[in-house]
């Protein structure tokens, strides 16, 4: 057990959940499409989720070495169709469920033909082919302008340059597609006949302006698109309209419900676990990886290397990305020859100078530097280095990449009082959350919650469909305090990944 931690091990907490006959009403249904599986889980009016009602379905990204990160958006849509029809096409459910939503990973993109039939794959965040369209953009662009009208800087994740990429290297797709819209927006399409972008779901496209809250024209303009070809945009609290009831009595259990626009996981994944206010900073740590804190004002000026989305009219998220997190570990794993050790005990070892120092790049980075080219690279590897050494030196570089998050979130986020750690990667490796804490030189607070981002779903909902009802609360599993012995080693780590950024990353 690591020296800094305060309480039990999160294997040791309580499962979360009410059983139908004592759940509150009313009651909401939450999906939520990630990177690797679709989920659905029913929650009650204190945002509980209810025990027995839930699936999931797996699946993943289609990669490959050109920078292509694509998934087939009708497997989505089959995808929650079946975790709809197993939950919820339940009679005992039926008047009883008031609201569907649904979270998806963010920055996504599907070209719809006029019949409504998607004739692109789904473009996600991790797709960088748009690379040089970027570099064509910043040339045209100034990017601070940008950052302060949408509340992001440009960068491959975003939709300006995959647009320009297609229409310079698939022509007649952007002239056969009529409409384009995100994956949730799709599967809406596709279930319910109607659709519509949620504000957040907007703002993580980049084009949308985070003062107004409509499609920003001069970025429609810049991405070669106009904005007949988007969806409409609702706030969390307004249901989709012209919902058809044909469509949806094919689920008992829905009959009285209001559907919801989609909206972005990462919102979700802050309010799931308690970040709902200024004074808590979120770090999800899944397959990539976010600090977060939601403003309940707007933010006149934006740190260079975070976002700020729009979530409604007086709330926004200010925050920074990582590519890739669990990821990584998910690379160390496949990659190097560890002879049984595990990176959780990895993660807990002593600290050793002889630790390689990394960059934890796979697939790009975004903040702060958003360098969508940069690469991994370990520095300090001689003779003697290990795979375990290796591994550390990952685990470390990750902690680094959230550092410098932090440092600029400081400077617009005053409040914050707390650090809340949570994902699958704080699950597998609680160990890691004693470097983080000790790289951070703050406490970081453990929270173990199954499904967390799809009850942050639910609790938007509940916002408005159930405002009267007091919120249920979810004990952390355990707080991760610094070392102060290791706060020299971590200045000195952090000191060469600032100088190994500066060298390999830097201005590219």
């Amino acid at each position: 057990m690591a020296k800094g931690k305060d309480t039990p091990r999160p294997d040791d907490t309580v499962d979360f959940a009410v059983e139908l006959k004592k759940a509150v009403d009313p009651l909401v249904m939450a999906l939520d499409v990630g990177s690797t599986a679709s989920r659905g889980s029913l929650h009650d009016a204190t945002g509980t989720p209810v025990r027995g009602y839930r699936h999931k379905v797996s699946h993943s990204f289609t990669t490959s070495s050109d920078g292509a990160s694509v998934i087939d958006p009708d497997q989505v849509v089959e995808e929650l169709t079946e975790i709809l029809d197993l939950v919820c096409d339940r009679p005992e459910l039926a008047g009883r469920v008031r609201g569907v939503g649904l979270d998806t990973f963010a920055s996504s993109l599907v070209g719809v033909a006029a019949q409504g039939d998607a004739i692109t794959p789904c473009f996600t965040y991790a797709d960088s082919r748009c690379a040089p369209q970027l570099a064509q953009l910043r040339e045209e662009l100034d990017e601070r302008d940008v950052q302060d009208i949408v509340g992001a800087r440009l960068h491959t994740s975003y939709l300006a340059p995959r647009f320009r990429w297609l229409a310079e290297t698939q022509p007649e797709l952007m002239a056969e597609a009529t409409r384009w819209m995100s994956i949730g927006e799709y599967v809406w399409l596709k279930l319910l006949g109607t659709t519509a972008a949620g504000t957040a779901t907007a703002a993580w496209t980049g084009l949308l302006n985070r003062r107004s809250g409509n499609w920003d024209q001069r970025m429609l303009k810049a991405a070669g698109i106009s904005q007949d070809v988007l969806s409409p945009i609702l706030d969390p609290d307004q249901p989709l309209p012209d919902v058809s009831p044909e469509r949806t009595s094919r689920w008992e259990g829905l009959s009285d419900a209001q559907w919801y626009a989609p909206v972005a996981d990462g919102l979700c994944a802050n309010v799931g676990v308690g970040g709902d206010d200024e004074r808590t900073m979120v770090v999800s740590a899944a397959t990539s990886g976010a600090m977060r804190v939601l403003l309940h004002h707007r933010p006149n000026n934006i740190p260079p290397g975070l976002w700020c989305y729009r979530i409604d009219s007086s709330r926004c998220l200010l925050g920074g990305a990582l590519n890739d997190v669990g990821r990584a570990v998910s690379w160390l794993k496949d990659t190097l020859r560890l002879d049984g050790a595990s990176l959780d005990d990895i993660a807990a070892a002593t600290v050793s100078a002889t630790t390689p120092g990394v960059l934890p790049f796979l697939t790009g980075e975004r903040s702060t530097g958003w360098a969508g080219s940069a690469r991994t690279a370990f520095v300090d590897v001689s003779a003697s280095t290990d795979a375990s050494a290796m591994a550390r030196g990952m685990l470390e570089g990750i902690a680094a990449s959230y550092r410098r998050v932090a440092d600029e979130m400081e400077e617009a986020a005053r409040d914050v009082e707390e650090i809340v750690a949570a994902g699958s990667v704080t699950q597998d490796l609680p160990s890691w959350l004693q470097i983080l804490g000790d790289y951070l030189g703050k406490p970081v607070i453990h929270q173990v919650m199954k499904r967390s981002t799809a009850r942050g779903t639910a609790l938007l909902m509940l916002e408005s469909l159930a405002s009267d009802v007091e919120r249920a609360v979810h004990d952390p599993a355990g707080t991760y305090s610094p070392e102060d012995d290791n706060r020299e080693y971590y200045r000195g780590v952090h000191e060469r990944f600032e100088r190994v950024y500066d060298a390999l990353v830097a201005g590219s």
